[in-house]
């Protein structure tokens, strides 16, 4: 029970560190009389067999209130087997790049990395703007970004995004899971504890880009082409490394529709983390996961050997880790309008240990198919 409790209180420590970040993260408003020459901004979007989510995106993209002749729009179109080519190229204003134009046979470039290389190959803006086709954004999407990038002079702009829930208790689930990933990746970037984001809203300069080499050295990744390039560019400069906390900015993403599903996107997500050179991270990581792991096999031990204070011990370490993750929830809840989701948190606490360790293994030793490819 040792190991247990130094698990819980190192645990407790880093959920409240996380919780004070993200209170003292300010959240960004933008001032309408202020008078700035706002940059071009090239958004890139990397698309396969997206004909069903493409339009409402480009929809969104041209309804913008950002001045129409300072930003452009590139989607990628990799490989896709559906009309999503012939959706884009409906767009006039919308340009259209094939990514198989640009593949070299036998080449292991990763295929979103090649698609987002070649865009920003051809992109006109100063400031490179990152979403995915399956999203939804607000308005004054481009208005926030482009005003808070002039406001900071940042490098990589890491902003939030939200998981519609649907109607189903898969997707209570992972919207609560997520919510917590975007809780703790607001807090970590606005202390500079480490660097975290997610490529379906991203902001970073053209120029930080090839400074670092772009994904050189990472190309090879199948996942990896938000947060591996932010932690380039953070070591770069991490002073110029900001979180905007806005929801002028928030983007909206649909939850997995199945169990196959969800569990093949977290073990994507998993996999890069071998790759991760911020050790921080990695510690951080490998602490939530031994501590799901150690819960796990106590409950597993003592369904087959029950003892009365162990299943105390037990439920009591559920219990207090179940009250803190709630702390921190609510602020991160109340600010991605998504309260009314925080009640079933307790009851999904037990299936989230469990994925937590299997996504995690698999993640490490597995593969994965994604889109239809087999990857590792």
């Amino acid at each position: 029970m040792i190991v247990g409790t130094i698990f819980l209180v190192s645990y407790i420590c880093l959920l409240l560190y996380y919780l004070q970040a993200w209170l003292k993260a300010p959240t960004f408003l933008q001032e309408d009389d202020l008078q700035l020459n706002l940059p071009f901004l090239s958004i890139i979007i990397a698309a396969r067999n997206e004909e069903d989510n493409l339009p409402g995106l480009l929809t969104d993209l041209l309804n913008q209130s950002f001045q129409k002749e300072n930003f452009e729009v590139i989607v990628v179109d990799d490989h896709s087997t559906d009309n999503t080519a012939g959706i884009i190229k409906k767009r006039p204003s919308v340009k259209y790049i094939s990514l198989q134009d640009h593949m070299i046979p036998g080449e292991t470039f990763a295929f979103k990395k090649k698609a987002i290389e070649v865009a920003i190959q051809q992109a006109k803006g100063e400031l490179i703007i990152t979403t995915d086709a399956d999203c939804s954004v607000p308005k004054n999407w481009l208005q926030t970004i482009a005003r808070f990038y002039m406001k900071t002079g940042s490098n990589f702009i890491v902003m939030p995004v939200r998981m519609q829930p649907g109607n189903s208790a898969l997707g209570i689930f992972q919207s609560l899971d997520f919510m917590v990933l975007q809780g703790i990746t607001g807090a970590a970037v606005h202390k500079k504890f480490h660097s975290m984001c997610n490529g379906a809203n991203l902001a970073y300069t053209k120029k930080a880009f090839d400074q670092v080499g772009g994904f050189t050295g990472i190309n090879h990744i199948a996942s990896g082409d938000d947060m591996l390039l932010m932690h380039k560019i953070y070591k770069l400069d991490a002073g110029a490394v900001y979180y905007l906390k806005s929801q002028e900015v928030m983007v909206s993403t649909h939850s997995e529709k199945t169990i196959g599903q969800f569990f093949k996107q977290r073990i994507r997500w998993a996999s890069k983390s071998d790759h991760y050179q911020d050790k921080s991270i990695f510690l951080v990581l490998l602490l939530v996961y031994l501590f799901n792991l150690y819960l796990l096999l106590l409950l597993i031990y003592l369904i087959f050997q029950g003892n009365h204070f162990l299943w105390k011990a037990c439920l009591s370490f559920v219990a207090i880790k179940t009250a803190v993750e709630l702390i921190f929830l609510y602020p991160v809840a109340r600010f991605f309008n998504q309260k009314v989701l925080f009640l079933f948190f307790p009851l999904a606490q037990p299936f989230h240990i469990i994925y937590t360790v299997i996504a995690g293994f698999l993640g490490k030793f597995g593969s994965y198919q994604w889109k239809g490819r087999q990857l590792k």
